[in-house]
This record gives structure tokens, sequence and C-alpha cells, in this order.
């Protein structure tokens, strides 16, 4: 179930868009953000709320990459591993980011940190290799530099910001 202030938040959405439809994206933002994943629950309540079957709900949350439907860290990583990225040494880091986060790909980090996911491009080829880290990319990429971005987010010295897209109105 949604909280009342995630469903005032949406409602304030309604404003912005000439249907009710029209605001499915930021609704399902605002209850990933609330319960860390989109439950059925949730899906269920944002489709309430948008007057909306929750099968067409849940076919725009089961499209877009960053919406999950079971439970992730509290970051994900988006890695990529198309071509580009691979050609400059991407699948080495991959390898030893899965040995330094010690998990597998689709895996989280028993501190719940983490998830690491295999992206087939994040369109920043000229930057290889690259990762995205919930909406914020990293580009690139050496151990070194993965290793610090790592300290930093558990540090909190990283502004790292799942919700972004919803806060800026987007």
């Amino acid at each position: 179930m949604l909280s009342d202030t995630s469903r005032t938040e949406i409602a304030a959405h309604f404003a912005k868009y000439p249907t009710k439809r029209s605001a499915i994206i930021p609704a399902l933002y605002i209850a990933q953000r609330e319960h860390g994943w989109l439950t059925d629950d949730a899906i269920d309540d944002v489709a309430q709320l948008l007057e909306l079957d929750p099968t067409e709900v849940r076919s725009v949350a089961g499209f877009y990459s960053l919406f999950y439907k079971e439970p992730v860290g509290k970051h994900v990583i988006h890695f990529c591993n198309d071509l580009p990225c691979a050609l400059r040494g991407a699948d080495e880091l991959l390898q030893k980011l899965c040995q330094k986060l010690g998990v597998e790909l689709h895996g989280t980090t028993a501190d719940d940190m983490f998830t690491l996911e295999p992206a087939m491009c994040l369109a920043a080829c000229d930057r290889a290799p690259m990762m995205q880290i919930d909406l914020d990319y990293f580009e690139d990429l050496s151990e070194e530099k993965i290793d610090q971005i790592l300290s930093d987010i558990r540090a909190g010295r990283t502004k790292i910001d799942p919700a972004a897209v919803v806060k800026s109105g987007a």
C-alpha cells in the first residue's frame, strides 16, 4: 500500500499532464522510491489512482529497465558490456567489480547496498568503459576509479538519487 504522502505526491503530478494516464512514469517512480521496488500492491495502488487497469500499469513497469519488480539494493549498478565498452576492457572490469562486491551479475550485496546488472548499451560509447548507478553515469572507468566511486557512495560522499527524475518534475 502506498502511503498518504506518496498518494498526495502522485496526485500533484496530475496537473502537469493532460490526462492522469500521462502521469504513469512519475507515479511508478514515486511508488518505487517508497518501497525500493514495485510491489504488486504498489502497482495496484498506482493503477487505482490513475484510473487504469493494473495490467496496463504492469506493462509500462515491465517495459522500462529502471523499474524493478523484485527487491534490489539501495543502488543499482548497470554495467555496460556492449562491444565498444568490451573493446576498452569492460569485461575484465566487470569481473573485478563482481569480485569486489562479492556478487554475480543480477546479484545484490550482503548489505543490500548494491545490485549489479549488465547493460547492453548505455549510449556513452565515446567514454567507454562506463556504468550507470541509479540515474548517474560514470565514464572512462578504471579499477581505481570504480574503487573510488564505490567508496564514496558507501561513505555518503557521492549524492546518488534514484528518484531525481521525479523530484526534478520530469
